[in-house]
């Protein structure tokens, strides 16, 4: 006897018979494969909810022995998935029949076996992110039978297949209920989220569910740190959110939680807020950086890099970047000045000016102050390399959004003697893809209204400082548009 037939013969008549009656099959493999199939499209499911068929499907998965029964059991979750897409009568049952708790129960050998069985696993899950998206009843439902400790188990599969679903459902169920979110981010709710980020930076992620719930938590409400902070070793204080706890060593789960926050970010540039607290933090993690970077090799990749702490110090870069954009894009709303205001009070523009100082010069102004013969100030002066390609045109791209319309800026860098230093900037560098365009960007917004740095400008082509080398050693000079005080990078004649 085969082992379907085995499995049949081992099942109660009650739940055959239906399934064997809407099929018009009398083999339950076969007949689950047309009930799959009729209800991929709303007519059949409808048809489907019409004649109860839900509540045998259910059971019938109770009943389906693991792993002997793989196959069909995979068949019958597929059919339930089907069933709850959407037809509200299929997905109210389900939660009046304990789905949620059964489905639990029909994963827990999967889940433990030995090898895993992730396509159960994942089956399953589909299953109850359907019903999720039904309303508040379902979503609480799933919610009490899953939190904290199955969502635990499950964000620890290394498997996106497993992940997108997961996070499909963890995001569903929170989206518009302050009070699980409330508990997704609390004591029992962030380690689930600290492994669903440590098994994406292991394995990705397909859909942006995960970007969704990290934009929530981390942007749009102000956890970044209490998550952050979860991913030091032991030995480095894990569970505190004080950034100067470590040493100074970053994890790759770390680097990764940056590198998602960051893209979030500078894919909702307009949509999110950041909070004053959230930019310091980054900020602070930024000089952190900055104390355990090796400056002295040159890079030889751009971001990532494979180095947990370069691309800490990148990523922190490009989200203080984007946060400083923000100031550019919104009207100049109070807020957002107070984010940057508070960062620049607080040293970030002093900081970055000195860490570009000390970068060596681009590749082309290099040659140039060969050929010309100009020396840098101090000979003994040791400059450093950048750390990832693209870490200068990152440098330059944030002070450049500093300084869009913000008179203090324009000001602090002239009163410290770095126009030139700017100026050098609007060069193209093999090492710093785009540096040419934002160097005149921040150029640009460093002169625009501001008579005292156009002046500046002026007279340092007086004197030769900016004509020998830097720029008409290049063929190039900087011109200021006398009605719209803009600068721009020409060609000399």
């Amino acid at each position: 006897m085969g082992r379907v037939s085995e499995l049949e013969f081992s099942l109660p008549e009650n739940l055959l018979q239906p399934l064997f009656r809407t099929s018009k099959s009398s083999n339950l493999k076969e007949a689950l494969e047309i009930l799959v199939e009729t209800s991929r499209i709303d007519e059949g499911r409808a048809d489907l909810a019409s004649k109860d068929i839900l509540p045998t499907v259910l059971q019938l998965t109770q009943s389906i022995p693991y792993p002997s029964g793989h196959q069909c059991l995979m068949l019958a979750l597929k059919l339930l998935r089907n069933l709850c897409a959407g037809e509200i009568a299929n997905q109210t049952l389900f939660i009046a029949l304990n789905g949620p708790g059964i489905i639990s129960i029909v994963l827990r050998p999967a889940v433990l076996a030995s090898d895993p069985d992730h396509g159960i696993i994942r089956m399953g899950l589909q299953v109850l992110a359907n019903v999720s998206l039904a309303g508040e009843e379902h979503q609480q439902s799933i919610w009490r039978c899953f939190f904290p400790r199955e969502f635990v188990a499950l964000a620890k599969f290394s498997s996106r297949d497993i992940l997108d679903p997961l996070c499909m459902i963890i995001y569903t169920c929170c989206d518009g209920n302050p009070s699980l979110f409330a508990e997704l981010s609390g004591d029992q709710g962030l380690p689930i989220m600290a492994e669903v980020v440590r098994t994406a930076s292991a394995v990705g992620f397909g859909e942006d569910w995960l970007k969704l719930l990290l934009s929530r938590i981390c942007l749009e409400e102000v956890h970044f740190p209490q998550l952050f902070s979860r991913f030091y070793s032991v030995e480095e204080s894990e569970n505190s959110e004080d950034i100067n706890s470590s040493d100074g060593h970053f994890s790759r789960e770390q680097a990764y939680l940056l590198s998602i926050v960051s893209e979030i970010l500078n894919e909702r540039l307009r949509e999110i807020t950041v909070a004053i607290d959230f930019g310091l933090y980054i900020f602070g993690i930024f000089k952190r950086s900055l104390g355990v970077i090796d400056f002295g090799s040159k890079a030889n990749s751009g971001l990532p890099t494979g180095s947990a702490a370069t691309d800490v110090l990148g990523y922190s870069l490009t989200i203080l970047r984007d946060i400083c954009a923000q100031h550019c894009k919104s009207s100049l709303n109070e807020d957002l000045m107070d984010v940057v205001d508070k960062l620049l009070s607080d040293g970030f523009l002093e900081l970055l000016l000195s860490v570009l100082r000390d970068l060596e010069p681009p590749t082309i102004i290099k040659k140039a102050m060969k050929l010309n013969g100009s020396q840098a100030a101090d000979p003994s002066h040791s400059f450093r390399s950048c750390p990832y390609i693209g870490f200068r045109r990152d440098i330059v791209a944030v002070i450049g959004n500093c300084a869009f319309q913000r008179r203090s800026v324009q000001d602090y860098i002239r009163e410290k003697k770095s126009i030139l230093l700017m100026l050098q900037q609007c060069v193209t560098d093999e090492d710093n893809p785009f540096l040419r365009e934002w160097g005149i960007w921040s150029v640009r917004n460093l002169l625009e209204g501001n008579a005292d740095n156009q002046q500046a400008v002026a007279e340092l082509e007086l004197q030769g400082s900016v004509d020998v080398p830097e720029l008409a050693g290049l063929g190039l000079r900087v011109e200021v548009d006398p009605k719209t005080g803009r600068a721009r990078l020409v060609n000399v004649s």
